[in-house]
Parts: C-alpha cells; structure tokens; sequence
C-alpha cells in the first residue's frame, strides 16, 4: 500500500500522497483504511460532504473523466472511493456519493460490513 502509519499511543496519523486537487492520486492502491484494523468496522459518511466529487458542478475543479476514472478503478478492485474530506485522518471512510450511486454493489468493503453488520456511518468533516 502507499501509506505509513506514524505515531505513538491510541493516536495514529496516516500519511499518504495527495494529488494537487487532494483527491488519492492516479495510478494509487485503493486505500483500505476505511475498516478499523481491531474491530474490523467499515466507516462510511453519513452523508455527502460539501465538496463531494459526486455533487453535480465539479466543486473540486477535477479534470473531465476523473470521477469516472476513479469510480472505474475502484469496481475493478472491487473497492470504494475513499471521502476526501477524511483522507489525511485517523478514520477515512467511503465516500457517501459512490455508495449511494449504482456501483457500490462492487464493493467488497461494503458488501462484507452488510453482510456482518459491521458498516458504521460517521458524520464527514
């Protein structure tokens, strides 16, 4: 994976490269970190965060196909889109605009935390 974690005690900061529109960059892993590694809780957002990538007008001035690109991506691998307002913190989450749309069914993440009720919504930064 392209992330480290640094940091001592209960607190844990996760580093990863950013892209200069601060969404995971092209060509990364998809990130895993969205499944608490002792209790294997899936974080997902409550809801949409004020910037989602997938609010129509292109809020985050990605490039034309981006969001498709990384949805692609992400079904590929059956993966998620991590939000990008958690990205950077001690608990990112699936972003509520790809599981709310037609290919969360792809997603591993989502589909296991389902099946063993272990999917928890947080409110997104």
């Amino acid at each position: 994976m392209n992330r480290h974690a640094v940091g001592g005690g209960d607190e844990v900061s996760i580093c990863r490269p950013r892209d200069v529109d601060d969404v995971e960059p092209e060509g990364s892993e998809p990130y895993d970190e969205v499944a608490d590694p002792l209790t294997g809780i899936v974080r997902l957002c409550t809801r949409r965060c004020d910037t989602c990538i997938f609010r129509p007008g292109n809020l985050m001035d990605l490039q034309p196909g981006r969001v498709a690109d990384m949805v692609t991506r992400a079904r590929r691998a059956e993966g998620h889109v991590v939000c990008h307002a958690t990205l950077g913190t001690a608990a990112p989450a699936i972003c509520r605009g790809f599981a709310d749309g037609p290919d969360q069914g792809h997603s591993l993440a989502l589909r296991v935390a389902h099946a063993l009720g272990t999917l928890r919504e947080i409110c997104p930064p």
